[in-house]
Protein backbone atom coordinates (compact mmCIF):
# COMPACT_ATOMS: atom_id res chain seq x y z
CA UNK A 1 0.00 0.00 0.00
CA UNK A 2 2.83 2.30 0.77
CA UNK A 3 4.73 1.61 -2.24
CA UNK A 4 1.04 1.93 -4.13
CA UNK A 5 0.75 5.72 -2.21
CA UNK A 6 4.34 6.53 -3.33
CA UNK A 7 3.81 5.59 -6.70
CA UNK A 8 0.78 7.70 -7.23
CA UNK A 9 2.53 10.64 -5.58
CA UNK A 10 5.04 10.77 -7.86
CA UNK A 11 2.90 10.07 -11.14
CA UNK A 12 0.89 13.43 -9.90
CA UNK A 13 3.95 15.34 -9.68
CA UNK A 14 5.05 14.56 -12.86
CA UNK A 15 1.29 15.18 -14.12
CA UNK A 16 1.69 18.93 -12.10
CA UNK A 17 5.11 19.10 -14.10
CA UNK A 18 4.15 18.02 -17.34
CA UNK A 19 0.56 20.31 -17.44
CA UNK A 20 2.07 23.26 -17.64
CA UNK A 21 4.68 22.52 -20.53
CA UNK A 22 1.70 20.81 -22.49
CA UNK A 23 0.26 24.15 -22.16
CA UNK A 24 2.69 26.42 -23.12
CA UNK A 25 2.98 24.19 -26.24
CA UNK A 26 -0.62 24.14 -27.05
CA UNK A 27 -0.50 26.47 -30.40
CA UNK A 28 -2.60 27.60 -31.94
CA UNK A 29 -5.23 28.64 -29.26
CA UNK A 30 -7.39 31.16 -31.02
CA UNK A 31 -7.23 32.44 -34.91
CA UNK A 32 -3.75 33.26 -37.04
CA UNK A 33 -3.82 36.47 -38.68
CA UNK A 34 -1.47 36.06 -41.72
CA UNK A 35 -1.04 39.96 -42.65
CA UNK A 36 0.01 40.09 -46.51
CA UNK A 37 1.64 43.56 -46.76
CA UNK A 38 0.14 44.26 -50.85
CA UNK A 39 -3.00 44.69 -52.21
CA UNK A 40 -5.14 40.96 -53.00
CA UNK A 41 -4.17 39.37 -56.17
CA UNK A 42 -0.17 39.59 -56.46
CA UNK A 43 2.15 36.93 -55.17
CA UNK A 44 2.20 37.43 -52.25
CA UNK A 45 -1.37 37.25 -51.76
CA UNK A 46 -2.06 34.02 -53.78
CA UNK A 47 0.74 32.07 -52.11
CA UNK A 48 -0.37 32.94 -48.58
CA UNK A 49 -3.80 32.20 -49.51
CA UNK A 50 -2.67 28.44 -50.51
CA UNK A 51 -0.63 28.27 -47.06
CA UNK A 52 -3.24 29.28 -45.27
CA UNK A 53 -5.97 26.85 -46.61
CA UNK A 54 -3.47 24.28 -45.35
CA UNK A 55 -2.42 25.71 -42.05
CA UNK A 56 -6.01 26.10 -41.26
CA UNK A 57 -6.70 22.29 -41.27
CA UNK A 58 -3.40 21.16 -40.13
CA UNK A 59 -4.11 23.54 -36.84
CA UNK A 60 -7.83 23.12 -36.84
CA UNK A 61 -7.89 27.56 -36.14
CA UNK A 62 -8.96 29.58 -39.07
CA UNK A 63 -5.56 30.99 -40.69
CA UNK A 64 -6.91 34.57 -41.82
CA UNK A 65 -5.03 36.60 -44.50
CA UNK A 66 -5.39 40.04 -44.11
CA UNK A 67 -4.42 42.25 -46.88
CA UNK A 68 -2.73 45.76 -45.43
CA UNK A 69 -0.96 47.49 -48.23
CA UNK A 70 0.78 50.51 -48.06
CA UNK A 71 4.06 52.53 -47.95
CA UNK A 72 5.57 49.41 -50.08
CA UNK A 73 4.96 47.02 -47.25
CA UNK A 74 5.70 49.29 -44.26
CA UNK A 75 1.89 49.51 -43.02
CA UNK A 76 1.81 45.98 -42.82
CA UNK A 77 5.04 45.36 -41.52
CA UNK A 78 4.51 47.67 -38.85
CA UNK A 79 0.65 46.17 -38.01
CA UNK A 80 3.28 42.86 -37.02
CA UNK A 81 5.52 44.46 -35.27
CA UNK A 82 2.79 45.69 -32.66
CA UNK A 83 1.49 42.20 -32.03
CA UNK A 84 1.73 40.05 -29.39
CA UNK A 85 4.96 37.97 -30.23
CA UNK A 86 2.74 34.62 -29.39
CA UNK A 87 2.80 33.07 -33.53
CA UNK A 88 -0.85 34.01 -33.79
CA UNK A 89 0.28 37.30 -35.65
CA UNK A 90 2.62 36.53 -38.85
CA UNK A 91 3.71 38.25 -41.84
CA UNK A 92 3.92 37.17 -45.18
CA UNK A 93 7.14 38.65 -46.29
CA UNK A 94 9.35 38.48 -49.54
CA UNK A 95 12.41 40.31 -50.83
CA UNK A 96 11.10 43.35 -51.76
CA UNK A 97 9.55 43.86 -47.98
CA UNK A 98 11.99 42.85 -46.02
CA UNK A 99 15.71 43.07 -48.65
CA UNK A 100 14.71 46.20 -50.28
CA UNK A 101 13.12 48.61 -48.10
CA UNK A 102 15.81 48.99 -45.98
CA UNK A 103 17.51 50.56 -48.64
CA UNK A 104 14.96 51.97 -50.13
CA UNK A 105 13.11 54.04 -47.22
CA UNK A 106 15.52 56.17 -44.90
CA UNK A 107 13.07 56.51 -42.26
CA UNK A 108 11.97 53.67 -41.30
CA UNK A 109 11.25 53.16 -37.39
CA UNK A 110 12.15 49.69 -37.47
CA UNK A 111 14.66 47.36 -40.00
CA UNK A 112 13.09 45.34 -41.85
CA UNK A 113 16.04 42.91 -42.72
CA UNK A 114 16.52 42.57 -38.51
CA UNK A 115 13.33 43.68 -36.84
CA UNK A 116 11.34 40.47 -37.26
CA UNK A 117 11.72 36.46 -36.64
CA UNK A 118 12.19 34.72 -39.85
CA UNK A 119 10.22 31.48 -39.50
CA UNK A 120 9.92 29.97 -42.64
CA UNK A 121 10.44 30.30 -46.49
CA UNK A 122 7.39 29.02 -48.59
CA UNK A 123 8.51 29.06 -52.20
CA UNK A 124 10.51 31.03 -55.17
CA UNK A 125 9.17 32.74 -57.59
CA UNK A 126 10.71 34.46 -60.96
CA UNK A 127 9.41 37.72 -62.12
CA UNK A 128 8.64 37.65 -65.65
CA UNK A 129 8.96 40.49 -68.76
CA UNK A 130 5.84 40.95 -70.50
CA UNK A 131 4.72 42.93 -73.56
CA UNK A 132 1.63 43.30 -75.57
CA UNK A 133 0.74 40.98 -78.51
CA UNK A 134 1.22 43.68 -81.11
CA UNK A 135 4.64 44.83 -79.52
CA UNK A 136 7.70 44.69 -82.39
CA UNK A 137 9.12 42.55 -80.26
CA UNK A 138 8.53 39.45 -78.70
CA UNK A 139 11.87 37.98 -77.42
CA UNK A 140 14.50 39.22 -75.33
CA UNK A 141 17.24 39.90 -78.48
CA UNK A 142 14.17 42.01 -80.12
CA UNK A 143 13.53 43.74 -76.89
CA UNK A 144 17.35 44.90 -76.57
CA UNK A 145 17.13 46.20 -79.97
CA UNK A 146 14.17 47.94 -80.07
CA UNK A 147 15.87 49.86 -76.72
CA UNK A 148 18.94 50.77 -78.36
CA UNK A 149 16.46 51.98 -81.65
CA UNK A 150 14.40 54.06 -79.64
CA UNK A 151 12.41 55.01 -76.79
CA UNK A 152 11.24 51.55 -74.62
CA UNK A 153 9.13 52.32 -71.49
CA UNK A 154 8.66 49.75 -68.49
CA UNK A 155 6.40 50.02 -65.84
CA UNK A 156 6.87 49.26 -62.44
CA UNK A 157 5.02 49.16 -58.43
CA UNK A 158 7.21 52.38 -57.91
CA UNK A 159 10.37 53.26 -57.31
CA UNK A 160 12.25 50.72 -55.28
CA UNK A 161 10.42 48.23 -56.45
CA UNK A 162 11.32 44.86 -57.27
CA UNK A 163 10.09 45.70 -60.67
CA UNK A 164 11.72 48.91 -60.89
CA UNK A 165 15.08 47.04 -59.83
CA UNK A 166 14.96 44.09 -62.23
CA UNK A 167 14.47 47.04 -65.19
CA UNK A 168 17.41 48.46 -64.14
CA UNK A 169 19.45 45.05 -63.47
CA UNK A 170 18.30 44.06 -67.39
CA UNK A 171 19.46 47.88 -68.40
CA UNK A 172 22.95 47.48 -67.01
CA UNK A 173 23.14 43.50 -68.58
CA UNK A 174 21.99 44.37 -71.83
CA UNK A 175 23.61 48.24 -72.21
CA UNK A 176 20.27 49.78 -72.94
CA UNK A 177 18.39 52.61 -71.25
CA UNK A 178 14.57 51.34 -71.05
CA UNK A 179 12.55 54.51 -69.32
CA UNK A 180 11.33 53.94 -65.83
CA UNK A 181 7.75 54.89 -65.54
CA UNK A 182 6.48 54.64 -62.37
CA UNK A 183 3.07 53.67 -60.80
CA UNK A 184 1.31 52.91 -56.96
CA UNK A 185 1.21 49.46 -57.87
CA UNK A 186 1.56 46.10 -60.27
CA UNK A 187 -2.00 46.34 -61.47
CA UNK A 188 -1.67 50.23 -62.57
CA UNK A 189 1.20 49.61 -64.38
CA UNK A 190 -0.11 45.99 -65.88
CA UNK A 191 -3.19 48.18 -67.01
CA UNK A 192 -1.23 50.81 -68.79
CA UNK A 193 0.63 48.12 -70.37
CA UNK A 194 -2.58 46.90 -71.49
CA UNK A 195 -3.69 50.44 -73.28
CA UNK A 196 -0.72 50.54 -75.20
CA UNK A 197 1.10 53.36 -72.75
CA UNK A 198 4.24 51.67 -72.03
CA UNK A 199 5.42 48.92 -73.34
CA UNK A 200 7.52 46.28 -70.69
CA UNK A 201 6.68 45.65 -67.32
CA UNK A 202 8.26 42.50 -65.19
CA UNK A 203 6.11 41.19 -63.26
CA UNK A 204 5.35 38.05 -60.83
CA UNK A 205 4.11 35.12 -62.69
CA UNK A 206 0.67 34.71 -60.71
CA UNK A 207 -0.50 38.75 -61.13
CA UNK A 208 0.06 38.10 -64.81
CA UNK A 209 -0.85 33.86 -65.51
CA UNK A 210 -4.58 34.73 -66.95
CA UNK A 211 -3.28 37.35 -69.33
CA UNK A 212 -0.31 34.96 -70.40
CA UNK A 213 -3.03 32.01 -70.98
CA UNK A 214 -5.41 34.13 -72.56
CA UNK A 215 -2.98 35.96 -75.06
CA UNK A 216 -3.74 39.27 -74.20
CA UNK A 217 -0.15 39.50 -72.82
CA UNK A 218 2.86 38.18 -74.11
CA UNK A 219 5.66 36.88 -71.76
CA UNK A 220 9.08 38.17 -73.09
CA UNK A 221 11.41 35.85 -70.46
CA UNK A 222 11.58 34.86 -66.85
CA UNK A 223 13.92 36.23 -64.43
CA UNK A 224 15.35 32.94 -63.28
CA UNK A 225 17.97 30.77 -64.26
CA UNK A 226 16.11 27.90 -65.02
CA UNK A 227 12.70 27.84 -66.99
CA UNK A 228 9.28 27.62 -64.34
CA UNK A 229 7.97 24.37 -64.90
CA UNK A 230 4.47 25.01 -65.72
CA UNK A 231 5.37 27.86 -67.56
CA UNK A 232 8.11 26.15 -69.44
CA UNK A 233 7.09 27.71 -72.84
CA UNK A 234 8.85 31.02 -71.97
CA UNK A 235 12.58 31.14 -71.99
CA UNK A 236 15.23 33.04 -69.36
CA UNK A 237 17.03 36.00 -69.56
CA UNK A 238 20.00 33.92 -69.49
CA UNK A 239 19.38 31.99 -72.49
CA UNK A 240 19.27 35.38 -74.30
CA UNK A 241 23.38 35.30 -73.68
CA UNK A 242 22.95 36.64 -70.27
CA UNK A 243 24.10 34.11 -68.82
CA UNK A 244 24.40 35.60 -65.05
CA UNK A 245 21.20 37.08 -65.17
CA UNK A 246 19.25 34.78 -62.37
CA UNK A 247 16.46 36.29 -59.82
CA UNK A 248 14.32 34.26 -58.72
CA UNK A 249 12.59 35.92 -55.63
CA UNK A 250 11.68 33.84 -52.03
CA UNK A 251 8.65 34.56 -49.94
CA UNK A 252 8.26 33.58 -46.58
CA UNK A 253 6.82 33.89 -42.76
CA UNK A 254 8.10 36.02 -40.43
CA UNK A 255 6.51 36.78 -36.75
CA UNK A 256 7.30 39.68 -34.31
CA UNK A 257 10.91 39.67 -33.55
CA UNK A 258 10.19 38.65 -29.80
CA UNK A 259 8.21 35.78 -30.71
CA UNK A 260 9.64 32.38 -28.43
CA UNK A 261 12.23 30.52 -30.59
CA UNK A 262 10.39 27.19 -29.35
CA UNK A 263 7.00 28.54 -31.26
CA UNK A 264 9.29 29.82 -34.03
CA UNK A 265 10.15 26.09 -34.33
CA UNK A 266 6.78 24.43 -34.60
CA UNK A 267 5.70 27.03 -37.04
CA UNK A 268 8.28 26.46 -39.10
CA UNK A 269 7.89 22.51 -38.41
CA UNK A 270 4.40 22.34 -39.44
CA UNK A 271 4.84 24.72 -42.32
CA UNK A 272 7.88 22.23 -44.07
CA UNK A 273 5.36 19.05 -43.76
CA UNK A 274 2.73 21.03 -45.93
CA UNK A 275 5.27 22.48 -48.16
CA UNK A 276 6.62 18.65 -48.74
CA UNK A 277 2.86 18.01 -49.75
CA UNK A 278 2.43 16.97 -53.42
CA UNK A 279 -1.32 19.09 -53.89
CA UNK A 280 0.88 22.06 -52.57
CA UNK A 281 3.53 21.70 -54.95
CA UNK A 282 1.35 21.72 -57.47
CA UNK A 283 -0.80 24.76 -56.49
CA UNK A 284 2.72 26.52 -56.52
CA UNK A 285 3.33 25.12 -59.71
CA UNK A 286 0.27 26.57 -61.35
CA UNK A 287 1.68 29.89 -60.06
CA UNK A 288 5.11 29.59 -61.82
CA UNK A 289 6.52 29.05 -58.09
CA UNK A 290 8.50 26.21 -56.48
CA UNK A 291 8.50 25.03 -52.54
CA UNK A 292 11.84 26.37 -50.98
CA UNK A 293 12.18 24.38 -47.19
CA UNK A 294 15.12 26.12 -45.20
CA UNK A 295 15.02 26.06 -41.13
CA UNK A 296 14.61 29.63 -39.19
CA UNK A 297 18.58 29.82 -39.24
CA UNK A 298 18.85 28.69 -42.96
CA UNK A 299 16.49 31.87 -43.90
CA UNK A 300 17.94 34.62 -41.22
CA UNK A 301 21.15 33.30 -43.85
CA UNK A 302 19.28 33.76 -46.82
CA UNK A 303 17.76 37.24 -45.30
CA UNK A 304 21.36 38.58 -44.30
CA UNK A 305 22.96 38.19 -47.85
CA UNK A 306 20.13 39.48 -49.99
CA UNK A 307 19.92 42.94 -47.63
CA UNK A 308 23.28 43.17 -48.48
CA UNK A 309 22.78 42.30 -52.65
CA UNK A 310 19.89 44.18 -53.20
CA UNK A 311 20.67 47.13 -50.93
CA UNK A 312 23.52 47.75 -53.59
CA UNK A 313 21.17 47.32 -56.53
CA UNK A 314 19.30 50.31 -54.73
CA UNK A 315 21.99 52.33 -54.86
CA UNK A 316 23.09 52.02 -57.99
CA UNK A 317 20.00 52.66 -59.28
CA UNK A 318 19.74 55.88 -57.32
CA UNK A 319 16.10 54.92 -56.04
CA UNK A 320 14.68 56.47 -53.10
CA UNK A 321 11.08 57.14 -51.52
CA UNK A 322 12.23 59.69 -48.46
Amino acid sequence: MQHFTRAAALLACLAAVAAPAAAQDAFPTKPVRLIVPQTPGGASDVLARIVSQQLTKKWGQPVVVENRAGAGGNVGMEAVIAAEPDGHTLLMSYVGTQAINGALYKNLSFDPGTGFAPVATLATLPFVAVGRPDAPFHTVPGLVKAAKAGRVTYGSAGNGSVNHLLGEMFNRAAGVKMVHVPYRGAAPALQDLLGGRIDVVFTSLPSVAGQIKSGSLRPIAVTSGQRARSFAGIPTIAEAGFKDFDVNPWFGLMAPKQTPAARVARINRDVNEILRQPEVAESFAAQGAQPYITTPAEFAGVLKNDVAKWGAVVRASGASVD
